[in-house]
């Protein structure tokens, strides 16, 4: 009964986070056009270029520019 009376009141929208993770994944590979989050380390991309590629970071992601 109460779990009723509760629901009535609030009218949630979706809580889903798809539509932002992708909206944040803005770095892209140049040589398999994988994207990465806005968030990726210098480290993990330069890890993608060696093992995928046998490529230079630059090579793979000549626009990144490190953030801190």
């Amino acid at each position: 009964m109460k779990r009723e009376r509760n629901a009535k009141g609030s009218k949630k929208e979706p809580t889903s986070q798809l539509k932002t993770n992708q909206a944040a994944k803005n770095i892209i590979c140049k040589t398999c056009f994988q994207t990465f989050l806005c968030t990726s380390r210098e480290k993990a991309l330069t890890e993608h270029a060696a093992n995928k590629h046998n490529k230079t970071m630059k090579e793979c992601f000549p626009d990144f520019v490190a953030t801190n």
